[in-house]
């Protein structure tokens, strides 16, 4: 392969965490890329997605190093880190609240990632995400380029490809056989939309569900909820179903099987079912790459986040995976065009991909491993025990504070 001074023509697919920091960091580093992305502009699933606790060394170091801290704390919750975990009769077994620290490295503050998503949009230029851009093939060319067709039409070449485009990544198969496969847990995600849980019947749920996260947990069952910045309280259901199991289209049919699924249960968790918003229900079957998951690098594509190594949310590590991703392969590319060797088909180019892949897979592969263990210690009949102890032994090892 030879190598060329042109600078590539950079193309990411998907404007979720992964894509716009990559994009953010390419872009503050004098390299131009575009973000294609499916959804028609940012507020078309903003009320979708759990809130987000970053890490200093991942998905805060990100932010920070592309000028974001700020705007993260002003837009993050301390509060949001409570933790408590229970069983059905909704009392808690382990409660953990935020502690003061003069040690920044130490807080994770709660931030939604609709507004996570929107302090990055506002700090790149409008002409840089492509929205309404779903892609429908990526057809390989010579050297390494791609050409790229989306739903609405448009066609484009580029130089690199990189893929953050999630669990179902169309830019997957062009470097792996590999397909997510189901961890046997099958999910519904529901919410109390914020007048509905402000309201006074909804007291009593409001004050069980805290203000961070609740996982109430037994007869190998889950509801997990997250207090969302304006109020929404969100709620994760899990259940073990076949892959095939689908919820009734009727929501009035839905609460029916999910209230028939935890009859039993205390009366206020079950107000997360009875009362939930109509417009907000979505089933969520898990599913999950190989742990470890890796490939040999194919020139001129790569992936980040989930499309490169999806995981079930238990290791609450999904952002921050896909945002260290980005961030260092962003990084490795700034290092090349800094050294004179970002050639639109440099062999520079591809070995530093190719390192990268290797370091991330390797990296993935234990927190997936990680994030299987917690599952399987969450929604068994020896829960809420299990969890809790689970939890205890993780953050007694070090490795964090979350399921």
């Amino acid at each position: 392969m030879s190598t060329t001074s042109s600078t590539p023509r950079i193309a990411i697919i998907g404007g979720g965490m992964g894509g716009l920091v990559l994009l953010l960091t390419l872009l503050r580093r004098g390299i131009p890329a575009t973000v294609y992305e499916r959804d028609a502009n940012m507020n078309e699933r903003a009320h979708i997605g759990s809130t987000l606790d970053l890490e200093w060394d991942t998905g805060r170091r990100a932010l920070r190093e592309n000028g974001l801290e700020e705007a993260y704390l002003e837009n993050s919750r301390v509060e949001g880190q409570e933790v408590r975990i229970g069983g059905k009769d909704g009392i808690p077994l382990l409660h953990r609240t935020p502690k003061e620290s003069d040690d920044p490295k130490k807080a994770k503050p709660e931030i939604d990632r609709s507004l996570l998503r929107k302090i990055m949009l506002d700090a790149l230029p409008a002409d840089v995400v492509k929205w309404g851009h779903a892609l429908t093939s990526a057809d390989p060319l010579d050297n390494g380029q791609h050409e790229l067709t989306f739903a609405n039409g448009f066609k484009t070449v580029c130089d690199f490809l990189v893929g953050a485009d999630g669990a179902r990544s169309r830019i997957r198969p062009l470097v792996s056989p590999a397909t997510p496969e189901y961890v046997g847990v099958n999910s519904v995600e529901i919410s109390l939309a914020p007048d509905v849980a402000s309201s006074p019947e909804l007291a009593e749920v409001v004050q069980g569900a805290g203000k961070g996260s609740m996982f109430a947990m037994q007869d190998a069952k889950m509801l997990g909820t997250q207090v969302s910045s304006s109020g929404r309280i969100r709620t994760y259901v899990y259940l073990h179903e076949p892959a095939e199991w689908t919820i009734p289209s009727d929501p009035a049919e839905v609460r029916k099987v999910l209230l028939e699924k935890f009859e039993g249960w205390a009366p206020w968790i079950l107000k997360l079912i009875e009362y939930c918003d109509e417009a907000a229900i979505y089933q969520r079957p898990l599913y999950m790459l190989p742990a470890g998951h890796k490939w040999e690098h194919v020139p001129g594509v790569t992936l980040i986040g989930d499309a490169a190594h999806l995981m079930t949310p238990f290791a609450a590590a999904g952002a921050n995976l896909a945002m260290q991703d980005a961030f260092e392969l962003g990084l490795a590319l700034a290092k090349l065009s800094a050294d004179a060797k970002l050639g639109a088909r440099s062999d520079a180019l591809e070995a530093a991909v190719k390192e990268f892949e290797e370091n991330m897979c390797a990296r993935a592969g234990r927190i997936a491993e990680m994030s299987t263990v917690n599952l399987h210690a969450c929604v068994n009949q020896s829960a809420p025990q299990s969890a809790i102890e689970r939890f205890m032994a993780i953050v007694k090892s070090g490795k964090g504070e979350d399921l």
